[in-house]
């Protein structure tokens, strides 16, 4: 990857309908170049062209962070389960107090109780797990820094 992909990237990171003919002019290449290197790009996996919709726009008023406590040898069947559920946005294993952190967004608090219960609670491996709920969200980004 170069400067003109990573010049590509981060114009699509800030508007990610944005066209090829476009990009190619705001990076002085030919929409021919751009279309190529973004084909290369996705194919290797380095970007997806995705929509990410504001959970809280769509209804989700109960945001959390879950840390998650996990049996050691059980890492992998946890993380993947945890990933399964249907309200899961993203899992992370990590290193610290807790063995992996998952985002989660739910309609409502009552909701996101019974998810708690009834769904993480009940993964074989799961510990102990500590739920941070989302007071409000001041900055929501999903690229990298340019």
């Amino acid at each position: 990857m170069d400067d003109l992909d990573r010049r590509i990237i981060n114009i699509l990171e800030a508007n990610g309908r944005a066209s090829n003919a476009r990009i190619a002019r705001q990076v002085g290449v030919s929409e021919g170049t751009v279309r190529r290197r973004l084909n290369q790009l996705m194919s290797q996996s380095v970007i997806r062209v995705v929509a990410l919709p504001d959970p809280h726009a769509l209804g989700y008023e109960s945001e959390a962070l879950i840390g998650v406590q996990v049996d050691p040898d059980k890492m992998d069947q946890v993380a993947d389960s945890l990933a399964a559920l249907p309200h899961t946005r993203w899992v992370a294993v990590t290193t610290g107090s807790f063995d992996m952190f998952a985002w989660v967004a739910l309609p409502d608090p009552e909701r996101l109780g019974r998810f708690l219960r009834e769904n993480v609670g009940m993964i074989p491996g799961v510990r102990r797990t500590e739920t941070f709920v989302n007071l409000s969200i001041k900055k929501r980004e999903y690229g990298i820094p340019a």
